[in-house]
């Protein structure tokens, strides 16, 4: 039996799932110039966002992660993702991941975004802990996390990429 789709709703937002349908804005968020700035990514084609829209959702179906896409109750085209992935084998910890349109940024949409998910994550999946991973340069993430509880971890690295700081959030 399929699980049914967290779908959340809040006050400007709708976070859904991610659909084929929207393989044009999802090649957009991982090949954009601005919004990749900080992360390190193979260059992307159109075939890559259909397979990364395909991953997410064999995540989903295999317990590994749940990534929403963002659009505003005005429209359903996406202007960002937010996600929780990378759960541990206990199910105790996961991982959030985010991107957005530069056209939104600065106007506390991810930050809506983000305080659904943590309550998400927290009260309805029972995480204990919630990390981010996110390059030292991107101020702006750093503060979001911080305005949200998250707290630098100074015991943990990314070994995959040494620019990255990570925070962590606990329950």
């Amino acid at each position: 039996m399929a699980i049914p789709f967290p779908k959340i709703i809040t006050e400007r937002l709708n976070l859904r799932k991610v659909l084929l349908t929207d393989a044009d804005r999802v090649y957009y968020f991982r090949s954009d110039k601005e919004i990749n700035k900080y992360i390190k990514r193979p260059p992307q084609t159109q075939e890559t966002a259909i397979a990364h829209i395909q991953l997410l959702d064999s995540n989903l179906r295999s317990g590994k992660g749940i990534a929403w896409g963002i659009s505003t109750k005005e429209s359903n085209e996406l202007i960002g993702s937010i996600c929780l992935w990378n759960f541990s084998e206990d199910k105790k910890t996961a991982e959030v991941g985010y991107d957005l349109d530069p056209k939104f940024q600065g106007k506390g949409i991810m930050s809506e975004a983000l305080k659904a998910v943590l309550d998400f994550g927290f009260n309805q999946r029972g995480f204990e802990t919630i990390e981010a991973y996110t390059d030292y340069r991107n101020i702006p993430s750093k503060k979001l996390l911080k305005q949200h509880g998250f707290i630098p971890s100074n015991n943990r690295q990314d070994s995959d990429n040494q620019n990255n700081e990570v925070f962590y959030l606990n329950r």
